[in-house]
């Protein structure tokens, strides 16, 4: 017998291509249909049904009903963070290209799950923790008065924050510039009030958060860009 959790079974399910695409198409935060999933896949419905029954047996995804339709999503921002660090992984694994998707536009900004990443979301965590908005706290991270005061400032509801489930906010470290990004409660509600502000879209049936030129600029003000050996010396405090 092996020590600690047995990760053969969940290496498994995400292991099948097919229940990889499924899963990879769920990344972009948006819940599918069966229909949707199989064809992203490129499987029949019965074959597509029988992989979903698997993932949602398996805790990876679960399913959601409006009306008499029935939709599926990952399951939590943990199946999305598992997601993302295999990605990062596999992504490297070839060591004769460049680490994480091809696509300029994927590397510059898209979507996890639910908050933003790529080099814009990286600079966003990146100027909130250089402004003393985010600290370190054990193993995760805390959001300070100021930041509380800017995030009000920004626009978002903090009292809707606290309500929901934990975390607020968590590090989740970006596929492709191999730095950490904003993810938990917080992420996702920088990522919608940014989309509310007409700042950017999402592109549909992909990843992609395409911004406006004005938005991009608008986004520089708000989170400046930082040095990154000023931001480590931040954050070891």
């Amino acid at each position: 017998m092996t020590e600690g959790p047995d990760i053969s079974r969940t290496a498994a399910l995400i292991g099948d291509p097919a229940r990889a695409g499924m899963l990879a198409a769920l990344m972009r935060g948006q819940a599918l249909t069966v229909s949707e999933l199989a064809a992203e896949a490129g499987i029949g419905l019965p074959t597509a049904s029988a992989h979903l029954a698997r993932l949602e047996g398996g805790g990876l995804i679960a399913p959601r009903r409006q009306g008499r339709h029935k939709y599926f999503e990952l399951a939590s921002d943990d199946v999305a963070a598992l997601l993302e660090a295999l990605m990062r992984f596999s992504g490297g694994a070839a060591p004769t290209r460049l680490p994480g998707p091809r696509d300029p536009a994927l590397r510059q900004a898209r979507v996890c799950y639910n908050h933003l990443a790529g080099e814009r979301g990286v600079q966003l965590y990146d100027s909130l923790v250089a402004r003393g908005f985010l600290q370190a706290a054990g193993e995760g991270l805390r959001l300070t008065e100021d930041g509380a005061g800017f995030i009000a400032g920004f626009g978002i509801d903090m009292a809707a924050l606290h309500a929901a489930r934990p975390p607020l906010c968590r590090e989740c470290l970006d596929w492709s510039a191999r730095r950490s990004h904003l993810g938990g409660r917080l992420g996702r509600a920088f990522l919608l009030a940014i989309e509310a502000k007409d700042w950017a879209r999402r592109s549909p049936g992909s990843r992609v958060i395409a911004f406006t030129p004005e938005g991009a600029r608008r986004f520089a003000l708000a989170f400046p860009a930082t040095r990154a050996d000023d931001l480590s010396r931040i954050a070891r405090g």
